[in-house]
């Protein structure tokens, strides 16, 4: 750090942020902070909460039914700014998001399920839901801890592809319902259940639903860029809902009254204990379940993030960070959140550059949570149903979608199985057994990369023509050892790293052993010998002392030498044309 002026240094006990500097009247803040950068980070943090708040309402209904949605600009507000005061995304802006309210509606169905009442005026269903937020953060801040998170990125895009699209088609059929001013609960299938028996539209809801989804798709790109769509429908369906579909209005035509969201809870943010008692294994899987989404969400959003800003985040502190936004909003009866592209790609654009931006956005949301909220509450539901059907739609992969089968079967096999059990099982699941599956699939590839060389059909001994490694031949002297060998002698050379998926073709091909005096296993190229495959050699070579044959092992060198000495595995020589002098003295003697 080159400064040059009197250094005021403040390390907090947290250990998180560093007050360093005062150098030309310019404080910086390490850990991200400029405050240089004042004007851009002010700017582009207040773009963002121009489009977060719609989000977060929209969000909050989503998750927790009618009434919920002031929670969810809660967890804007909370989530948001300890996100990026502790986080370790410089630019990064936080709060409610699809896969996360989505994960919220599961728990509330799964609950109600357990005989929870789901009336959030009850009192019963709100502590419980809270409880699995805090628990979700305390996992998310231990992932952090346990430096876990370059590892949660290790997810194929095949996985991520059809996770994210089925989230976007749970968000579009959990939305249909609200659309059409039709009451429905559960998941999707519960949900269309309820709507195909009781479809009686309303049509107010229609009408504020048509007017919504006409203003977040055809708002021209010159006036949504100084005024995002979703924030243009609020500012506009909400007064014409109230002028031309009030509860007067409606019930003087004989007409049911149009869904709102209803009063907002007095007091604004305000401590409450969550419900640790009750339906404990359940909160505690959803707190799992919340943690492992919210720190995917955020960490890919991190990436977007770097990609923009042309920084590099770290991975365990955005963990930490995202951590502690969310422990803390579920004891404030906030949503939980993550990073949010839409909202981190906004505020960059606008000037957003540090931590500040972040947090200025999480201030704007209070001021208008405390001016604001009774306007709120008039609110239509269907308007908000409108918003997530725009976020749904851009939620799904369709560039993707469209062409996966052409890229790979196998990857379209994983990215649309992924999405169906997103959508009809569970997401977590979904998860994890994608993941597993592209990484079988991936095993599978390398290892038929691993043994181009040991094609039972294709050795390289005097009866070959000498290129069965066409892309490397051997040199002239040591094709010529191999000619004289007059077939009894055979080349096995492997490529890459050798994994336990190499292992098992190492082993099926121990029998062609016997059919040759001498058994040569170039590892030349072996940068890596896992231990599964070390075994592997180790029995072809016993295989080969057992049917008195010779064996060796060539070429190993570093880390891979090391192993075969440790396994005391006989025949290891320093290079392939020494294993082939061996062995042409064995042959011609």
């Amino acid at each position: 750090m080159n400064i040059n002026a009197v250094e005021i240094r403040t390390l907090w006990k947290i250990g998180l942020i560093k007050l360093v500097a005062i150098r030309s009247s310019k404080l910086a803040l390490i850990n991200g902070f400029h405050l240089k950068n004042v004007r851009g980070d002010i700017l582009g943090g207040l773009t963002a909460a121009v489009v977060a708040l719609p989000l977060a309402l929209a969000f909050g209904n989503a998750a927790l039914g009618p009434g919920g949605a002031i929670y969810g600009l809660y967890g804007a507000v909370v989530v948001g700014f300890l996100a990026a005061l502790f986080g370790g995304t410089p630019a990064q802006v936080s709060g409610p998001t699809g896969p996360m309210s989505v994960t919220v509606a599961g728990v509330v169905a799964s609950l109600a399920a357990a005989g929870v009442s789901r009336e959030l005026g009850a009192g019963e269903i709100l502590p419980l839901v809270m409880a699995a937020v805090v628990i979700g953060g305390l996992f998310q801040i231990l992932f952090g801890l346990l430096r876990l998170g370059k590892y949660i990125t290790l997810v194929p895009y095949s996985v991520v592809s059809g996770f994210m699209s089925g989230i976007g088609v749970i968000i579009l059929a959990l939305q249909i319902g609200p659309l059409l001013g039709i009451s429905t609960r559960g998941g999707v299938i519960e949900s269309l259940s309820t709507l195909a028996k009781n479809f009686e539209p309303n049509w107010a809801a229609v009408a504020v639903a048509l007017m919504t989804l006409a203003i977040v798709f055809l708002t021209p790109r010159r006036i949504s860029q100084w005024v995002p769509s979703p924030l243009l429908a609020l500012l506009i369906v909400t007064p014409l809902s109230v002028l031309l579909f009030g509860d007067a209005t409606l019930e003087a035509r004989g007409l049911a009254p149009l869904p709102r969201i209803g009063a907002i809870p007095e007091g604004g943010l305000a401590f409450t204990m969550p419900n640790w008692n009750a339906h404990f294994p359940l909160i505690i899987k959803a707190g799992l379940v919340l943690a492992v989404l919210g720190a995917i969400d955020s960490l890919l959003t991190s990436l977007v993030a770097d990609n923009i800003s042309q920084t590099r985040h770290n991975s365990d502190r955005e963990l930490i960070g995202q951590g502690i936004g969310n422990s803390v909003a579920g004891l404030l009866t906030g949503l939980p959140g993550a990073g949010a592209t839409m909202r981190t790609v906004i505020n960059i654009k606008s000037g957003g550059s540090t931590p500040l931006s972040g947090m200025v956005h999480s201030i704007v949301l209070l001021v208008v949570l405390v001016g604001a909220g009774s306007l709120a509450a008039e609110i239509p539901t269907a308007l908000l149903a409108g918003i997530l059907i725009k976020v749904g739609l851009d939620i799904i992969d369709w560039g993707f979608l469209r062409r996966a089968h052409r890229l790979s079967i196998k990857t379209a096999a994983v990215m649309y199985g992924v999405l169906l059990m997103t959508v009809f099982w569970d997401l977590i699941w979904a998860v994890l057994v994608g993941v597993f599956v592209a990484n079988m699939l991936t095993i599978d590839s390398i290892t038929q990369t691993q043994l181009e060389g040991m094609d039972a059909d294709n050795p390289v001994d005097i009866d070959s023509t000498g290129d069965s490694f066409s892309d490397l031949p051997l040199p002239a002297e040591e094709q010529e050892m191999l000619n004289t060998c007059a077939g009894d002698v055979m080349l096995f050379r492997l490529r890459g790293p050798m994994s336990f998926g190499a292992a098992k073709g190492i082993s099926e091909r121990m029998m062609l052993v016997r059919n040759y005096k001498v058994l040569i296993l170039d590892i030349t190229e072996v940068p890596r010998l896992g231990v599964t495959a070390t075994l592997a050699i180790e029995e072809m070579v016993q295989e080969a002392k057992t049917n008195s044959r010779k064996a060796f092992v060539a070429g190993a060198s570093g880390k891979v030498k090391e192993r075969l000495e440790r396994f005391g595995i006989e025949g290891v020589v320093e290079s392939r044309r020494e294993a082939l002098e061996a062995a042409l003295n064995i042959v011609t003697t």
